[in-house]
């Protein structure tokens, strides 16, 4: 039987408990993961491709089964380069779902081999999402219940210097 690789991709700007959730969810059904960081020239991202791809690599680092990667393009390409045939993605509500099954519908037009595995959230985290974490990170607000303490530092640096109103 050949190994079961999925690619799990994103922008982790930044990773959250929510992404590591369904992370090691994934797990479960798959034997390797290949965390996929986009590089998204059309979005302006806090964190840098390098700085997510690290904050990841961190987060991670004591799951031997997970690899780290970026791309930049379509995913149908990169996906097609690793070898890969899955895709994990991750849903918190209803809304996701609509969009996510846009997005696979359209990957699924472009290579007919590729398949998308959705994992919903726990109820734990469904209301997470890396926009809600920076913006009470921007205004000073706690967030270690919902990022690894390495990214909870990165985001106080990053806002140390910008005004909180």
């Amino acid at each position: 039987m050949s190994e079961r690789i999925a690619v799990y991709p994103g922008s982790f700007d930044p990773v959250t408990y929510g992404h590591l959730d369904i992370l090691q969810r994934g797990l479960s059904v798959f034997d390797h993961i290949i965390i996929a960081v986009l590089n998204n020239s059309s979005k302006n991202p806090l964190f840098s491709v390098e700085e997510r791809v690290a904050l990841l690599k961190e987060a991670t680092a004591h799951i031997d089964s997970v690899t780290v990667d970026s791309f930049e393009g379509l995913l149908v390409d990169y996906v097609q380069r690793k070898k890969v045939n899955i895709v994990l993605r991750g849903l918190r509500a209803i809304s996701d779902f609509e969009y996510e099954l846009q997005i696979a519908a359209i990957n699924k037009s472009l290579n007919p081999k590729i398949e998308t595995c959705f994992m919903m959230t726990s109820n734990h985290y469904s209301f997470l999402s890396s926009s809600m974490v920076k913006e009470a990170a921007m205004y000073g607000g706690t967030v270690h219940e919902l990022v690894p303490a390495q990214v909870e530092a990165a985001l106080k640096k990053k806002f140390s210097g910008k005004s909180s109103v």
